[in-house]
């Protein structure tokens, strides 16, 4: 029996003597890679190139972007994703050991659908202006002020850090969906909570005009994502796992 940091590393190396592990971790690393070089080319196509813009609209002096807010929200962005090396190692101690390769490709696609529906639509549903129960401009991030609101922020380090929780919100699905779907309901799941449910909820809530965030004579509060990133991804979960029943073969 292994004991402390000493047992952790001795199971590490004597998984990582295992080919099938090398060859999955390699597969897992690869496609995460391939699947945010994919996400942030697509952003810097249709919203870095600002210099389409420079000849027709006028210049305009350089925003007022607080320093510290910045590094603060990047850093607390990289922390949210680490949330996803939890998540997977949640979920496969819960799983069969059939399912692990299913879980991390499962991991990869939530990143990589989240990043394209998040850009394309969803963070417009759920922060910008529209109706108390929908955002219906700032489209792929265009037409939006260079610093998000009055926290001086650059808009594309705020996206970032919304787009951890966004995908954060999907993995919490995801865990109890395995073994209940296959990979095809994977696909469909993470667009239906990354692109619909969870930034037209979350409108309500955090959006500048949500019907629950100007509620009189109180308003609603959230308090770190408790409501709207992890109470609409467990609802979500149950929701699913009521409607698909147990898992095949598993016997309680």
């Amino acid at each position: 029996m292994y004991s402390g940091a000493t047992g952790i590393w001795e199971r590490i190396r004597e998984s990582w003597r295992d080919p099938m592990v090398r060859r999955n971790a390699g597969y897992l690393m690869a496609g995460k890679m391939i699947g945010l070089g994919l996400v942030l080319l697509l952003i810097s196509k249709w919203y870095l190139p600002a210099a389409a813009y420079a000849d027709t609209a006028p210049a305009l002096p350089p925003p007022n972007v607080n320093a510290i807010n910045t590094v603060w929200t990047l850093v607390a962005a990289y922390l949210v994703f680490c949330m996803q090396v939890g998540f997977v190692m949640l979920e496969s101690g819960f799983a069969r050991s059939r399912e692990t390769v299913n879980i991390l490709v499962e991991g990869i696609a939530d990143t990589c659908i989240c990043g394209v529906t998040f850009w394309l639509w969803g963070f417009a549903f759920m922060f910008c202006p529209g109706t108390p129960w929908i955002g219906t401009t700032g489209f792929m991030l265009h037409g939006l002020p260079a610093t998000y609101g009055t926290t001086g922020v650059p808009l594309l380090a705020y996206w970032v850090f919304q787009y951890a929780f966004a995908d954060t919100c999907s993995t919490v699905t995801s865990g109890a969906m395995i073994g209940r779907c296959d990979f095809i309901g994977d696909l469909l799941y993470s667009v239906g909570v990354t692109g619909f449910i969870y930034p037209i909820i979350g409108h309500w809530a955090w959006g500048p005009d949500g019907w629950l965030a100007n509620l009189n004579p109180v308003n609603f509060h959230d308090f770190a994502g408790s409501t709207v990133v992890h109470t609409i991804g467990g609802t979500i979960s149950l929701a699913g796992a009521i409607a698909l029943g147990p898992r095949l073969g598993r016997v309680f």
